[in-house]
């Protein structure tokens, strides 16, 4: 258990990090190498393995406290904070964006960002609402409990190579000329 929470919940310190990554590259496009540097990537997908083991491994020994709004903190802490921050960050992305004067060369700005949002969404839609069934449905039907469990751990799994796979164009040819035959 304590690895699957661990790795289940890392990626949304990695996806902050990407967002970030979006943001200078759209942004500050002539300073990303100087400010994504190799040191510093490394630094940001440490701290998100790092955060995630911190707050994970207190889990086994609250098992015999029982402190039950513990688990609503650190959902609350990190896929809140997580979820914020990327917000910002595609708020000043949307802010650049808006402001390129070719509607042409704005959408195609527009289109790098949209398998990054359709990730986001897919990761923390899911996690929300199971924490949301967990805390306050208590009298929902076990089976709810089970399918929202179901949904968190398999969807953004089975949906993330879809995302970003759906963008290559050699993918979509080789798709669209197997539905043809």
């Amino acid at each position: 258990m304590f690895f699957i929470h661990l790795f289940a919940r890392t990626g949304s310190g990695i996806l902050l990090a990407m967002t970030f990554d979006r943001y200078v590259a759209i942004c500050n496009p002539l300073r990303y190498a100087s400010v994504l540097t190799n040191a510093r990537v490394v630094v940001m997908g440490l701290s998100a393995v790092l955060r995630r083991f911190a707050l994970t491994l207190v889990l086994p020994l609250l098992l015999q406290t029982a402190l039950l709004h513990y688990g609503s903190s650190v959902v609350l802490f990190t896929f809140g904070l997580d979820s914020a921050l990327s917000f910002i960050f595609y708020v000043f992305i949307f802010q650049s964006v808006l402001a390129i004067a070719s509607r042409g060369e704005c959408l195609k700005t527009l289109n790098t960002c949209v398998s990054h949002i359709l990730a986001v969404l897919i990761f923390h839609v899911p996690m929300v609402s199971v924490s949301l069934v967990h805390r306050f449905g208590a009298g929902l039907p076990h089976a709810v409990h089970i399918l929202m469990s179901i949904i968190y751990l398999f969807v953004p799994l089975m949906l993330n190579p879809i995302i970003y796979s759906i963008k290559t164009k050699e993918i979509c040819r080789s798709v669209g000329s197997q539905l043809m035959t």
